[in-house]
């Protein structure tokens, strides 16, 4: 049996954004600025690879705090009880010859449902100090209420303050453990 590789996510290389339709006119992106995650593969081409990924709440960033304490609030993602977002891929599938379709259990405030992502594959090197670094786009869109995410807020003039549709962009660099 083929050995495994593990791979760990480069945080200083790495970023999570998010992004959710305000007064469903414009649209609001913010960030996650603590995250942890791993890659597991037995394949060269990533296929079959086991992902896990956490996000810490309390470092979300949507360049306004008095919204990102909201954001934390029981409100939304209440923080306190539920300090961080989880996901364990089910499916690592090569779909092209640099795409993938991502399929894993998400967790959010306690409320864990299937999520299909698009995973983009943008190559693999090595660093100034000889670390092997491989490179993913992985985008998607969720329903903040599968998650419990059912705050809304509604404009005198009947407007939502905030959609129920979240886009992710998630781009990580993992580096290769020995």
């Amino acid at each position: 049996m083929a050995t495994a590789t593990k791979w760990a996510i480069d945080p200083m290389h790495s970023e999570v954004q998010f992004k959710v339709k305000h007064l469903v006119i414009s649209t609001v992106t913010g960030f996650f600025k603590s995250f942890e995650g791993s890659l597991e593969t037995v394949n060269d081409d990533f296929e079959d690879a086991e992902i896990s990924f956490a996000l810490n709440i309390d470092s979300i960033d949507t360049n306004q705090s008095q919204r990102d304490e909201h954001l934390k609030s029981p409100e939304f993602f209440d923080a306190a009880q539920y300090p961080q977002i989880t996901f364990k891929s089910t499916s690592f599938k090569k779909t092209d010859e640099d795409e993938y379709d991502l399929v894993g259990d998400l967790t959010v405030k306690g409320i864990t449902k299937s999520v299909k992502l698009a995973a983009e594959y943008g190559g693999s090197t090595n660093d100034f100090y000889g670390n092997t670094k491989a490179g993913f786009e992985v985008t998607g869109k969720i329903n903040r209420k599968d998650f419990g995410l059912v705050w809304d807020g509604v404009t005198e003039a009947g407007s939502v303050v905030v959609g129920e549709d979240i886009k992710l962009v998630i781009n990580i660099q993992f580096a290769k453990q020995a």
